[in-house]
C-alpha cells in the first residue's frame, strides 16, 4: 500500500511540474489518503504483534 501512495505522489509531482492542476490535485489527495491508511494499518499491526508477544522480525 505504501508503494501505491508513493506512486500517486510521484504522479502528482510530475503532473504539477507539467502544469496539469486537476490531475496533480487528484493524485496528491489519493496519495495522502493511501499514506494515512497505510500508517493506521501499520500501527494496528504493530500493537497486535506486541500484544501477542511475537517478535517483529
Amino acid at each position: 500500500m505504501l508503494n501505491w501512495a508513493f506512486s500517486f505522489l510521484v504522479l502528482a509531482l510530475v503532473a504539477a511540474v507539467l502544469g496539469f492542476g486537476g490531475i496533480a490535485a487528484g493524485a496528491s489527495e489519493i496519495a495522502k489518503i493511501l499514506f494515512f491508511v497505510f500508517l493506521v494499518m501499520f500501527i494496528v499491526s504493530f500493537f497486535i504483534n506486541a500484544t501477542r508477544g511475537k517478535p517483529l522480525a
